[in-house]
């Protein structure tokens, strides 16, 4: 599905006990520590194996996109198990510039610039809508087994 597709309800509003969230720096290390706390989570949650990776890689892709293309100094990054078997991933971050994520058409050399095209892809539905938690971008997706 595109971008701007319809957006259910952010993850604040779902029960505690099937949300989880992670506040961290604005740091490329950062990236590999919501990895490894997704990948707890879905665990514990005892996701099938495929939709573990598939979530491990776009809360991966999201969260580098907070890190390198925005203002913020901190971002957060959500995971909730919104219905039996379906995941909604969310990043936020703290740019309030209005500039949204940078859209890019990268060659086949590139080495990077293809992070929104996977979360496309591998996701369900996704999109970008005004963070009611920070102020800034809420990049989310939807995933299902």
């Amino acid at each position: 599905m595109s971008p701007h597709a319809t957006s259910p309800q952010f993850l604040d509003t779902w029960s505690p006990d099937r949300t989880h969230w992670l506040e961290l720096p604005a740091h490329r290390s950062s990236v590999s520590i919501a990895r490894r706390s997704t990948t707890m989570w879905l665990t514990a949650w005892r996701m099938p194996a495929e939709l573990c990776a598939d979530a491990v890689l776009l809360v991966s892709e999201l969260a580098t996109n907070a890190v390198r293309h925005t203002l913020g100094t901190r971002f957060l990054c959500g995971v909730g198990l919104v219905a039996e078997g379906c995941l909604r991933l969310e990043v936020h971050d703290h740019d309030r510039t209005g500039r949204g994520l940078p859209r890019c058409e990268p060659g086949p050399d590139d080495e990077g610039g293809r992070g929104l095209l996977l979360v496309e892809q591998l996701s369900q539905a996704w999109g970008v809508d005004r963070s009611t938690l920070t102020g800034g971008n809420a990049v989310w997706a939807t995933l299902a087994d």
